[in-house]
């Protein structure tokens, strides 16, 4: 399948990024839209296929909103011009890493992981790594792992996290805000025959991460 009407909208609302169009066009709006959840609709079997633990069955809980909280941004366009959908255990509000597809003309990827964690999940990432360093580096520098994700996404700290020695050997894998990576793609990749099969792919690499991840993460939410 691919994603032509979600792409060639998206486009059109970052030009016209305002209700009047929005709502003129809305039509539009509503066939891009199906298009991205018939997407997720047949990446969600696969991603369970991959990751026992993702527990989503409709696209619904995995969707992003395209309505903007403009309420203290000084950017006050009404409309994200991206589609984004978080598959995980929980859905797209879960605390556990997924599995995540980003649409945005000429800033597309797809990619996963934990973004954002909250702060007693970060610590147990944190400390998963610590404990099981090689493991970790394994991971992060197979050439599967590398052939799609570079470094972690985001910004590091500056100094070790509280809690940990300052003279770990591995200090620097704990440093990060974001335990999320992304694969950037052209436009053309949502066009293509073999888009489910791409993702596919892409998403059995990062499983290993997030399997990593997911062990830390659900040992936080025990205690």
């Amino acid at each position: 399948m691919g994603l032509h009407k979600a792409v060639d909208f998206l486009e059109k609302l970052k030009a016209n990024n305002n209700r009047e169009w929005f709502q003129a066009n809305k039509r539009l709006y509503d066939d891009a839209k199906g298009e991205f959840e018939q997407l997720i609709a047949m990446l969600i079997p696969v991603v369970r296929g991959i990751d026992s633990g993702v527990d989503v069955v409709s696209p619904k809980e995995c969707l992003f909103r395209i309505f903007r909280d403009v309420r203290f941004s000084k950017d006050k366009s009404p409309y994200k011009t991206n589609f984004g959908a978080f598959i995980a255990k929980g859905g797209r509000k879960s605390p556990y890493a997924g599995y995540y597809l980003h649409i945005e003309p000429g800033a597309s990827f797809v990619g996963g992981g934990a973004y954002m964690p909250e702060s007693h999940c970060l610590k147990a990432i944190r400390t998963e790594i610590f404990e099981n360093a090689e493991e970790y580096k394994t991971i992060i520098t197979s050439d599967d792992f590398r052939k799609y994700f570079g470094g972690m996404f985001g910004e590091k700290l500056k100094t070790a996290p509280k809690g940990f020695p300052k003279d770990f050997a591995d200090i620097d894998l704990l440093k990060n805000k974001h335990y999320a990576v992304t694969h950037r793609v052209e436009d053309g990749f949502w066009f293509s025959d073999t888009l489910v099969e791409k993702v596919t792919e892409i998403f059995s690499v990062l499983y290993v991460l997030n399997r990593f991840l997911n062990n830390a993460i659900s040992d936080a939410d025990k205690r």
